[in-house]
């Protein structure tokens, strides 16, 4: 490629992937700011109304990444990251201004739409944009973009805290009243730079194409036998993703460190910690990803996660904490930010025909978001009945179980052209 044809690339492709920084800012934000309304909207007490403000957020994402597949194949991929930008501002602004515990919710699943729409439409434009050499690398941009959006959000949460509560563990009027709102508020400026970027970029060109050549989507396309398999695939992948178990450590971090033994004061820190690990080893899956290829590193992941929830069932069973809990976690956050989380994205925007990518992909996000709902409400079901020790022990057995599915089931897509992979995956 020319230079100037490279970077005009990298450009339309981080302005696609603004939508995976706002998911994670998005994603991450009420974790921090949960301390912090609360009180604010008394629900300490009630714990249906502290996880229904945790999870709201996620029937949007199923709304969102049903709904995008279908919209995005008809209206094209540009539009719908417009609106996602949209749907990510108003949220940000109303979640932070509203008094009513109703409106609250409805923000967060206004913000939930965005990140259904954004997880399925932003790796698609880019792997339909982007060269065959270095597709693998510029999807997983994407997830880059994702972490440091959870760093955002994380760095954010523990400065905004700082500021309101003077570095004390007190909770004073003012940082109940003032903390969470601009932990959201944040959130706006990026949104709102994401949408008006969002007019520049162009459409994708293998939309355009398929637009020529065929004006109406055929449903019936889902169900050929090629089609069929290669959907299953990627719906089991994206559940895989998910159920791997790594996300409760971002949701429900204050659990997990508590019951390794750190303070309150210490909890945000180590959140940091943790996502400055994701960002660097989102870096090791970017930088690798074309080289060793989609198959080996999520190989590498599941077998990974497998062992490292061993120890961490085991140090939670002898009753270990402190330091070595913290190095644990992010020995399992490294080695999800390297596998599972940049490459279950980038193998789903590569598999799938070209005529149904757009819904296709939206119905094994939707059922990546399903399985996120059931992991996110699980966990503190499975903590309360197994302990920590049992509840990540069963992570990691369901770890093992995907090793050996991707071992039997994933080709390798590196080094081929979407045509392809299309070509290769629907006949086998």
């Amino acid at each position: 490629m020319k230079n100037i044809n490279s970077k005009n690339l990298l450009f339309i492709c981080f302005i696609s992937a603004m939508g995976g920084y706002l998911f994670g800012y998005d994603w991450v934000v009420i974790g921090g700011a949960k301390i912090f309304y609360e009180p604010f909207f008394a629900i300490e007490d009630s714990a249906a109304l502290r996880g229904w403000a945790m999870s709201s957020a996620l029937l949007g994402c199923l709304v969102g990444a049903g709904f995008s597949g279908s919209w995005s194949d008809k209206y094209g991929r540009k539009k719908l990251l417009i609106l996602s930008a949209l749907l990510f501002l108003l949220s940000a602004v109303g979640t932070g201004a509203v008094d009513n515990f109703s409106w609250f919710i409805f923000y967060r699943i206004v913000g939930g739409l965005g990140i259904g729409i954004a997880s399925n439409v932003s790796p698609i434009y880019i792997a339909e944009v982007s060269p065959t050499e270095i597709r693998g690398k510029l999807v997983s941009l994407n997830q880059l973009t994702i972490v440091l959006g959870i760093l955002s959000a994380q760095l954010a949460n523990w400065m905004i805290a700082n500021l309101f509560t003077e570095g004390t563990s007190q909770l004073p009027a003012e940082g109940i009243e003032q903390a969470w709102r601009w932990m959201f508020w944040a959130e706006a400026l990026p949104a709102a730079l994401f949408f008006i970027l969002a007019f520049i970029i162009p459409e994708s060109p293998r939309w355009l194409a398929a637009k020529e050549v065929k004006e109406k989507y055929d449903w019936r396309a889902l169900s050929q036998p090629g089609v069929r398999r290669v959907l299953i695939l990627g719906i089991v992948l994206a559940v895989f993703q998910q159920w791997c178990g790594i996300n409760v450590i971002f949701n429900y971090a204050h659990e997990v460190f508590s019951a390794a033994g750190y303070e309150v004061s210490d909890v945000l820190m180590n959140i940091v910690i943790t996502g400055v690990t994701n960002v660097i080893f989102t870096f090791v899956a970017i930088y690798t990803v074309d080289h060793w290829g989609r198959r080996t590193l999520m190989l590498i992941g599941s077998a990974g996660l497998a062992v490292i929830y061993l120890l961490m069932g085991c140090c939670y069973f002898a009753g270990m904490s402190g330091w070595i809990m913290l190095i644990l976690v992010m020995m399992a956050i490294a080695c999800y930010a390297m596998s599972l989380a940049p490459i279950v994205w980038v193998v789903l925007s590569e598999i799938f025909p070209q005529q149904i990518r757009g819904t296709a992909m939206a119905i094994s996000t939707l059922f990546l978001w399903i399985a996120s709902f059931i992991l996110t409400y699980s966990f503190p079901l499975l903590n309360e009945s197994l302990q920590a020790a049992g509840t990540f022990w069963l992570y990691g057995g369901i770890c093992l179980t995907g090793f050996f599915f991707i071992r039997a089931r994933l080709p390798e897509t590196k080094g081929k052209s979407l045509e392809d992979i299309e070509k290769e995956i629907t006949k086998k």
